[in-house]
C-alpha cells in the first residue's frame, strides 16, 4: 500500500495535461513508499481521487490546465510481527548456522502486505520454535519453486549476504521456455523497475542496474511452434525477476509466465499454471567453518510432468 497518512493536492503543470490521471498521480507520487500504478487505479476505484472536488470516475480521465487533483492516502497500518504456523515445511540442509528450504510453488517467501500468513517464513518460524530466529538470505516469486537459503541469526545471514553481494554462492535454476535458445550464452541486460508499475521490472537501454545471467540449453523437445527448450540458469547478478525478464526479453519466455511470457502451451502439454522456474541447487563455503557446501533440490512434480508430456 501507500504508506503516508495525509491528503494530497496536486496542482496540475504544463507536463500533465491530457495525460491520464493514474499517470500524473503516478508522476507526483513516486516519492511515497508503494506508490505504484494498480494502487492508484486501486484508489481511484474507492473514491479516494478527487478532481476539481469530484469523485474521479475513471483512471483514464484526462487531465487540463487548472485542474486540482486531491488523493487521500490510507492511514500507515503498523505490521504485526509474523506468527509461527504449523505448515508443511521441507528441509534440504541443516547446520547449526543455517537451513536451506525447498518451497513450493504457490507459496509466498516472506509475509507482505496481502499476504500476511501462510508464508515460508511462518512455518520457518514454527520449525525454529523460537530455538533461533529465521532470517531470509535469498526469497523467491510465489509462482518460483526451489531452494530458499535461510540464516539461524542476524550475524550469519549478513555474512552470507555479503558473499551474494561478492558473486561467491552460486545459484543455478531450472526453466522451462518457449523456442530453441543456443546452446550456451550470457545474457547482459540492464534491469530496471517499470514507472507505470512497481511490480514489474523491464529492460534499459540507458541507465537501469547491471544484471548478468549465464545459462545452457539441456534439452529440447516438440517441433515448429511447439518447440519447449529446458534450461539451467546461472545468476551472476541477483536483481528482481532476473531470469524471467532476461529470458523474456531474449525471445525465450518461461512456460507459464503470465508477467512476462505468454501461458498458452502447445497441444498436448499440459498447462502448468506458474512460471515453469525452479531454483534448483546452491553452492558457497560455509561462514564459520569455509567447508564448500553444495545442496540440491529436485524438479517439482509439476515441471516433470510438463517435460515429460514433449518427451
Amino acid at each position: 500500500m501507500i504508506e503516508d497518512s495525509r491528503a494530497t493536492s496536486i496542482a496540475i503543470d504544463r507536463g500533465d495535461v491530457g495525460i491520464r490521471v493514474d499517470r500524473v498521480l503516478l508522476r507526483h507520487l513516486t516519492h511515497l513508499r508503494g506508490a505504484s500504478r494498480n494502487r492508484i487505479q486501486r484508489l481511484i476505484e474507492e473514491g479516494a481521487v478527487r478532481l476539481n472536488g469530484e469523485p474521479v470516475a475513471r483512471s483514464s480521465v484526462r487531465v487540463q490546465a487548472g485542474d486540482t487533483l486531491t488523493i487521500e492516502l490510507p492511514e500507515r497500518q503498523p505490521r504485526a510481527r509474523p506468527s509461527p504456523e504449523a505448515l508443511p515445511l521441507e528441509v534440504l540442509y541443516e547446520d547449526a548456522d543455517l537451513v536451506v528450504a525447498n518451497k513450493p510453488a504457490g507459496q509466498v517467501s516472506h509475509p507482505a502486505f496481502r499476504n500476511t500468513s501462510g508464508t515460508l517464513l511462518n512455518a520457518l518460524l514454527a520449525y525454529a520454535n523460537g530455538q533461533w530466529t529465521p532470517g531470509l538470505v535469498s526469497r523467491l516469486d510465489k509462482g518460483t519453486s526451489g531452494i530458499v537459503l535461510v540464516a539461524k541469526s542476524g550475524e550469519i545471514q549478513a555474512q552470507l549476504q555479503r558473499l551474494g553481494q561478492r558473486n561467491a554462492i552460486e545459484k543455478d535454476y531450472l526453466a522451462i521456455v518457449h523456442g530453441k535458445p543456443p546452446a550456451k550464452g550470457t545474457i547482459d541486460l540492464a534491469l530496471d523497475r517499470d514507472p507505470w508499475d512497481a511490480r514489474r521490472v523491464v529492460v534499459r537501454d540507458r541507465g537501469g542496474v547491471p544484471s548478468v545471467t549465464t545459462f545452457e540449453r539441456l534439452r529440447t523437445m516438440g517441433s515448429g511452434s511447439g518447440v519447449l527448450s529446458l534450461m539451467r540458469c546461472r545468476l551472476v547478478t541477483g536483481r528482481t525477476h532476473q531470469i524471467r525478464v532476461h529470458l523474456s526479453a531474449k525471445g525465450w519466455p518461461i512456460v507459464g509466465d503470465s508477467v512476462y511470457g505468454r501461458t498458452k502451451v502447445p497441444a498436448g502439454v499440459p498447462l502448468i499454471g506458474r512460471q515453469a522456474l525452479h531454483a534448483s541447487r546452491v553452492a558457497f563455503a560455509q561462514p564459520s567453518t569455509r567447508d564448500w557446501t553444495e545442496i540440491v533440490a529436485p524438479l517439482p512434480a509439476d515441471m516433470e510432468r510438463l517435460l515429460a508430456s514433449t518427451s
